[in-house]
């Protein structure tokens, strides 16, 4: 019951205007807007920028016209850009807070100089560091006011106390130059 046989309506907003309202008709598959579909749909407008929001929602007619929306991308033809709008909400009377339209914005990367660059560092700070918690790892952060050792267990127990003389605890002098 995610899908919707409402009529489905769409404002796309960038730095140049936006295209109004605009119900969202021919899909490139046969039934629209099926849980677990992805529609395809060609929207003519203006070239509008850079896109920063949507304004999606349906009228809210039709049996089972509630709808679990989980994203919406735009590709725009003329700088090969792609826009991604989350949602992963209902729009729907009878669920999460009765709301039949959403007003998303963008999260897109190309709309937020150095995310790339951002990104990959994050990748490969994962990378580095994701063996930390693999099954059965231990962690120890030491408490500078109790100078002693917090110990997070892999069973989930958590030694808040600081054991001063923790076998495995060894802190490491520092020096940092400017």
């Amino acid at each position: 019951n995610a899908g919707t046989e409402a009529d489905v309506y769409i404002s796309v907003y960038g730095e140049r205007g936006d295209t109004g309202s605009r119900q969202l008709l021919r899909s490139q598959k046969s039934k629209k807007f099926l849980k677990g579909q992805t529609d395809i749909f060609a929207l003519e407008a203006v070239h509008l920028g850079c896109l920063y929001k949507i304004v999606i929602g349906h009228n809210g007619l039709g049996s089972g016209n509630g709808w679990f929306l989980d994203k919406v991308v735009i590709k725009d033809p003329i700088t090969d850009l792609d826009y991604t709008f989350l949602c992963h909400r209902w729009l729907d009377q009878g669920q999460d807070d009765g709301n039949i339209a959403r007003e998303l914005p963008v999260t897109d990367a190309s709309m937020f100089p150095g995310r790339q660059e951002l990104e990959l560092k994050r990748e490969k700070t994962w990378a580095a560091e994701k063996w930390k918690f693999q099954k059965g790892i231990t962690l120890q952060f030491y408490n500078r006011v109790t100078r002693g050792f917090i110990c997070l267990y892999p069973d989930s127990r958590v030694d808040a106390l600081g054991d001063k003389k923790n076998r495995y605890g060894k802190v490491f002098p520092m020096w940092m130059y400017a």
